[in-house]
């Protein structure tokens, strides 16, 4: 039976009429709490209430409780990372770590000194290897070509256009390394933690100097985001800064022989250097996990040199993976449980995002695997294995997340200061929140939709 679409207007109108009726003011108050969201489409409901008081006398000075919400509810906006989810809250956390990538490239602000875009500075990609041939689809410039053209072995003769779900799908699934990619996912934090230790080591080798004589001299800071490709592998974009190091341990310019070059030539013999041997959980052999592909690329101001890229496209570039997760290569954006493995094909997961979850799924059992136990392999199965952060930095880089949504805080409390009726500076404030649930009805989503893309332009 083939469903008909539903119209908004016979939505909306219950809903009006729902919210008008439960709520203890009117609908506006609603309306103002959904334009408060300035956008963001799975909300979380809270019930309770807050208090302040007199510190000296005990008096009360105001009491704010959501029983005269609508819904009993006070709607506050999700803050998830995932554009999946919620798109406006992902944009905000896009926002963010733009402005952190942008801040530790050129300096003069959020803490970070005006010297550092000098200092050598490069945006490096660390790719995992290969576990088996997979569909290509079109290249950086959008231009396809035939994807594997083989006169021997799996081949196939397509050119792929960028839309084709056959993208990243394995040409033969019987012969795919499961196990390996899965594994690969799961120390892929690993790899790049000794991926640091060998770079750090290069770089000493190469100006003469001993591991404590590097550290005292240089910091190597760094700020990365994963990006899952389209075969369900996560792969590594970084910036990469050598800074100077004083005796007190602030930043400083780097010595005149810590280059660019230097930084070049030597990140990809150190990530080559890089291994994790592992005995094969299924036989008697080992695995062996390196990384793949290794491309550096030279930053530098007001370039139009395709072998370098400038500060402002390194931040939007590194920044618009952080809103994005295991879901872009055909796998689901939440935890996986058991009875969800024998429906993966109706939550339209692809049938390689579900062989490596299956896999993943199979590994993460304590009583076959043991020695996998610590890894977690059935929490991250819908992230393939993957349980890293998918930004991170090192400390004297940037900012913080942290820092900046403070600032943000500070601001909006700032400005609704007059708007209290007591100086928070001098109350006692208790407060007392439970959880409500998250998310709108269907009629509110339809609604609140229509509220926000005419407020779309104003909040930009």
């Amino acid at each position: 039976m083939t469903e008909q679409p539903i119209v908004i207007g016979d939505l909306v109108g219950p809903v009006i009429r729902d919210l008008a009726r439960r709520s203890g003011r009117d609908l506006n108050r609603w309306l103002h709490q959904v334009e408060r969201l300035r956008g963001c489409s799975a909300p979380v409901r809270l019930v309770g209430e807050v208090s302040a008081l007199d510190p000296t006398t005990g008096e009360l000075l105001h009491h704010y409780t959501t029983d005269h919400e609508p819904h009993g509810h006070l709607l506050v906006r999700c803050g998830n990372r995932r554009a999946s989810r919620c798109p406006a809250c992902a944009e905000t956390y896009r926002a963010d770590t733009f402005h952190l990538i942008r801040a530790g490239l050129l300096g003069g602000d959020k803490g970070v000194p005006a010297t550092v875009s000098s200092h050598p500075r490069l945006l490096a990609t660390l790719t995992a290897p290969s576990f088996g041939p997979v569909h290509r689809g079109p290249d950086k410039h959008n231009q396809s070509d035939v994807c594997h053209p083989r006169r021997t072995g799996p081949a196939c003769f397509t050119r792929h256009p960028a839309d084709d779900r056959q993208i990243g799908q394995p040409l033969d699934p019987d012969t795919y390394d499961y196990v390996g990619h899965v594994l690969w996912n799961a120390h892929a934090g690993v790899l790049w933690h000794r991926f640091g230790i060998y770079l750090r080591r290069h770089l000493g080798t190469a100006a003469g100097l001993t591991r404590v004589q590097f550290s005292r001299q240089l910091r190597l800071s760094f700020a990365k985001v994963a990006e899952y490709q389209a075969r369900g592998i996560v792969h590594f974009h970084a910036v990469v800064r050598l800074d100077g190091r004083t005796p007190d341990g602030d930043i400083t310019a780097p010595p005149p022989w810590a280059t660019v070059d230097l930084l070049t030539d030597a990140i990809p013999p150190a990530a080559h250097r890089v291994r994790i041997d592992l005995p094969h959980p299924y036989g008697n052999g080992s695995l062996s996990l390196r990384w793949g592909a290794v491309d550096v690329r030279p930053i530098q101001s007001n370039t139009a040199d395709d072998t370098t890229i400038s500060e402002a496209a390194v931040a939007g570039y590194v920044a618009k993976y952080a809103t994005k997760a295991a879901e872009t290569s055909g796998t689901l954006d939440r935890p996986v449980r058991h009875h969800d493995l024998a429906r993966l094909d109706q939550y339209g997961v692809t049938d390689h995002a579900a062989s490596l979850i299956r896999t993943a799924w199979d590994l993460g059992n304590p009583e076959t695997h043991p020695d996998l136990a610590p890894l977690r392999l059935r929490r991250w199965a819908h992230m393939l294995g993957f349980r890293g952060h998918f930004s991170t930095k090192s400390r004297a880089y940037s900012t913080t997340l942290t820092a900046l949504r403070r600032v943000r805080l500070d601001y909006r409390q700032a400005r609704d200061h007059d708007r209290l009726p007591y100086d928070p500076a001098n109350a006692l404030v208790l407060a007392r929140w439970k959880y409500g649930g998250q998310g709108f009805t269907t009629g509110e989503s339809a609604l609140a939709a229509s509220i926000s893309s005419k407020g779309d332009e104003h909040g930009r």
